[in-house]
């Protein structure tokens, strides 16, 4: 079991997409001529905090994530990340597992 002091460190294509939602806050904020303090106060959580997400620290959790999406009104982004739906390449593997052809149960015909 992994514990918090064997961490492994975040790929750098992860910490720069942490830090590009950090700066995309950041600019969402300002855009909407909110203080840090008054997202903070609008999500619950600390100005430190606010601060760390916008400077793209990866040891906030996602929870603060959401809810300044939500103060956005962009929670949907969220929910949208990894919609099975469109998830291209599972979808592809998915169907590499169908079988080829169906053939009822003997059980269920009734023989």
């Amino acid at each position: 079991m992994e514990t918090v002091t064997e961490r492994r460190p975040l790929s750098l294509p992860a910490q720069r997409a942490i830090r590009k939602l950090g700066a995309d806050i950041s600019l969402a904020r300002r855009r909407r001529h909110f203080s840090q303090a008054s997202l903070a106060e609008r999500m619950g959580a600390s100005l430190s905090t606010v601060r760390r997400m916008e400077k793209g620290d990866e040891r906030v959790p996602i929870h603060f994530y959401a809810r300044a999406l939500q103060v956005f009104g962009q929670l949907q982004a969220l929910a949208d990340l990894l919609d099975s739906g469109q998830d291209e390449i599972g979808l592809a593997l998915a169907d590499e597992q169908l079988p080829k052809r169906i053939r009822p149960s003997r059980a269920k015909a009734g023989w």
